[in-house]
């Protein structure tokens, strides 16, 4: 009699073993350390705050760093380099170059300032009227903004000097009417987001009336993005105002303003290299400075509305 084997039914699969505590792991490469790194983020930002601060004490007392008088000439010191008497050495004059650069921060950023004021003055109205005064005010405007931003704004600056004359406020006026354009298509677009609003709307079915809707809800919204790249068209405008005195535009002699300095002094860089490279040294350390503030300000900006 034949004899089957039958095999045995299949039982569950085996379940693995978990790794006991003792199992080693593979080594994971360290962090790095978050201060150490946090700090040197921080650092452009700190270095541009001090930097800020020491300008802005040349231009409000610039007699606290330096007694010497910017206009003072003695010839028998002319072009002499720099040293201890003088740090900055000397220009064609004898002038001290170290006390003319600490006292032409004063006219150098108020030029900056006051064309970045007009021009976001200036811009802030026509942006408000493209945006709220209808379809033929926006469509003028903004064609009229079309026209001024093909031209490059040190040509349009020089046009409007032209016009206006040399000296310092006609500088800055000359240099808002160039920079005028680009603020005024940014407050143009956010009014027209900002008036779509439900806050905006709410305002209105209340029976707001406009001028007040305007000063209250509007403007406060509308302006804010603006202001914040007001900060890196301000060394924008720093350079040109200091393009337009380099060509004798701006504050006329003895007075110590940058770009009228670094004019003086490229007649000397073959023979006397440091009365022109101080002055534009300044010049390029401000613009480096503002515009290192004025992204991390929008960076923030940024950050918050996204939020």
């Amino acid at each position: 009699m034949a004899h089957t084997t039958v095999d045995p039914a299949p039982g569950p699969a085996p379940v693995p073993e978990a790794p006991s505590a003792e199992t080693p792991e593979a080594p994971t490469a360290p962090a790095p350390p978050r201060g150490r790194a946090g700090a040197a983020r921080r650092l452009p930002l700190v270095l541009a705050l001090g930097a800020l601060a020491l300008l802005l004490l040349a231009a409000l007392a610039p007699g606290l760093l330096s007694s010497v008088s910017p206009v003072d000439t003695h010839p028998a010191e002319a072009l002499t380099p720099p040293g201890a008497a003088h740090w900055f050495g000397t220009d064609q004059l004898g002038r001290d170059l170290f006390a003319r650069v600490l006292h032409g921060a004063r006219p150098s950023l108020l030029l900056g300032l006051g064309a970045t004021a007009f021009a976001v003055t200036g811009g802030t109205l026509l942006g408000l009227a493209a945006a709220l005064g209808g379809r033929w005010a926006d469509q003028v405007l903004m064609r009229l903004a079309d026209v001024l931003l093909a031209l490059p704004p040190i040509l349009l600056a020089l046009l409007a000097v032209t016009v206006l004359g040399t000296g310092s406020l006609n500088v800055m006026l000359a240099i808002a009417i160039a920079f005028v354009p680009g603020y005024a298509r940014i407050v143009r677009a956010e009014t027209l987001v900002v008036r779509r609003s439900g806050y905006v709307e709410a305002a209105v079915g209340l029976g707001l009336p406009r001028p007040l809707l305007i000063v209250r809800h509007v403007l406060p919204n509308a302006v804010g993005p603006m202001l914040v790249l007001a900060t890196v068209g301000f060394g924008t405008a720093l350079i040109a105002a200091a393009g337009l005195s380099f060509l004798g535009l701006g504050p006329q002699p003895p007075s110590p303003e940058w770009g009228a300095m670094l004019s003086q002094g490229r007649r000397f860089l073959a023979t006397a290299w440091w009365v022109g490279v101080f002055p534009g040294a300044a010049i390029t350390a401000t613009a480096l400075v503002v515009n290192v503030l004025g992204r991390r300000a929008q960076a923030r900006f940024t950050r918050r509305t996204d939020a």
